[in-house]
């Protein structure tokens, strides 16, 4: 049952078709196989998830449906910046490499309370700083439509790993684009949801302004399941949102007869392939023919989201990585001579050359005397392309772009060129840069490689991106489509 939907694997463990138990074995004898050819998962933890699947199976045996937890017994995936007590949490960096967390993300802790069931964490770029998951210490994760390409970054190993079947469902994080580019890249759904909605506790910092952790699934129905596990007010995290959160599958099947849908002229431009432009306009005919309208609308400082984002993002990551200084954990250098010896070598010899070049970018723009000229700037178009997002939301409901501006690259292709791979997310910067959420969904194949299609919203309307998205893969198949086995 690899490529069934998280929403089939609980209908057949309600109907008692099939044990917790044997979806453990069968998911992780496929990991056993095919994890060597795509490297999407950095550990597997096979005891605690037969444990875990024997205790569901008798609960299961013991309770009515309407007394258990809502995912009883259903297997996942989790980033590895997500801490996982007494689990390496390796952030993909030889600096964490030695690291076992002490808690639980508290993104674990709840998808474990609704009944779900980790096998481990998924592989990803170093500290998230990546856009094709190339910068992982492990080695790069590979794409399951065609191993020579990648999967996306920095979360290509938990959207490769859904992609292949190896779990119906996987965590991951979205600072610029993390969740969707991934999700799109690897043919599935993902969600980045509103900055907030998600607690960022136990998960690794790269930019905390920015930072948003999500889900991964086959479908918009499964991650509407996802959402209602781990959306929620957390008071150990200062930036959750203490707001009630709704059942995100009661207004799937909601008719969207009448839902305007922005078109940014400034997302289709030259940017984006010929190619990709013909499928994304096919699947927005079908979400006409559904009863959406669609309207052009612009979003005019959307080209300055690539140069604002890595402005901040490096400040902020240059800020949070200081922490790492091969004294209180994580990688520390061998005989150092003294204290600076062992920050500059411990930090040197951890971190690899994507952070290095962040934290370099990073601490240069908080420097006395370009502050004010760098990340001062980045800030105010920040702000600017916030008010954009908001203006645009007055005269639509949902805002549908491109997710990458082309399918899959082959791995090496770009590694050399830093300022060519921070394009790959042209289309995803700026929604992090307003916290607004954000959904890429599978609507086409060019070569045979996904292409994705993003819905965006309005701050906490997670629901009507799901609710569109649900309705579009009710008229389609794409999403149901899986790589041959390798």
């Amino acid at each position: 049952m690899p490529y069934k939907t998280l929403t089939d694997l609980k209908n057949a463990l309600e109907q008692k078709s099939i044990s917790s138990r044997e979806l453990m074995t069968q998911a992780l004898t496929r990991i056993e196989t095919l994890n060597p050819k795509l490297n999407a998962f950095i550990s597997v933890n096979a005891e605690m998830a037969f444990k875990a699947a024997d205790k569901a199976d008798q609960l299961r045996a013991q309770k009515n449906h309407a007394e258990l937890p809502p995912l009883l017994g259903l297997p996942i995936a989790h980033k590895d910046l997500f801490c996982t007590d007494g689990i390496k949490t390796s952030c993909g960096s030889k600096m964490l490499d030695n690291f076992i967390a002490p808690y639980d993300a508290t993104v674990v802790r709840k998808c474990a309370e609704a009944g779900l069931i980790s096998l481990g964490k998924t592989n990803m770029d170093e500290f998230a700083m990546g856009s094709s998951t190339e910068n992982s210490y492990y080695g790069p994760t590979r794409n399951p439509w065609n191993t020579d390409y990648v999967p996306g970054g920095s979360s290509g190993g938990s959207a490769a790993a859904v992609a292949a079947g190896l779990v119906p469902v996987s965590t991951g994080s979205d600072t610029g684009g993390s969740i969707r580019q991934p999700a799109a890249l690897c043919g599935i759904t993902g969600l980045k949801p509103s900055y907030g909605r998600i607690s960022r506790y136990g998960m690794v910092a790269f930019a905390s302004s920015l930072d948003q952790g999500g889900p991964f699934a086959r479908s918009a129905e499964d991650i509407a399941w996802l959402m209602n596990a781990m959306a929620g007010f957390d008071p150990r995290d200062s930036t959750s949102l203490d707001v009630p959160v709704p059942d995100y599958t009661a207004d799937l099947e909601k008719s969207i007869q009448g839902l305007r849908i922005g078109l940014p002229k400034e997302y289709f431009n030259h940017s984006l392939a010929p190619s990709m432009q013909k499928i994304i306009d096919e699947a927005l005919k079908t979400l006409e023919k559904l009863g959406a309208q669609l309207v052009e609308i612009s979003l005019p400082h959307s080209d300055l989201a690539i140069s604002s984002y890595y402005v901040i993002a490096p400040a902020e990551c240059s800020s949070n990585l200081s922490r790492y200084d091969g004294v209180r954990f994580g990688y520390r250098c061998e005989n150092p001579q003294d204290l600076n010896d062992l920050y500059s070598r411990s930090r040197g010899e951890g971190f690899g050359a994507e952070v290095k070049r962040r934290i370099l970018i990073g601490t240069y723009v908080l420097s006395a005397g370009y502050y004010d000229a760098y990340y001062l700037q980045a800030q105010k178009v920040r702000h600017l392309i916030k008010d954009d997002f908001d203006q645009a939301f007055r005269k639509v409901d949902v805002i549908a772009a491109p997710s990458t501006p082309t399918p899959a690259f082959k791995i090496g292709e770009k590694a050399a060129d830093p300022v060519t791979m921070y394009q790959c997310d042209i289309y995803t910067l700026a929604l992090n840069l307003a916290g607004l959420p954000g959904l890429s969904m599978p609507v086409g194949f060019i070569e045979g490689l996904p292409v994705g299609l993003q819905l965006m919203g309005n701050y906490l309307e997670e629901s009507r991106i799901l609710n569109m998205a649900h309705q579009y893969q009710k008229n389609t198949d794409w999403h149901l489509q899986h790589p041959k086995d390798l």
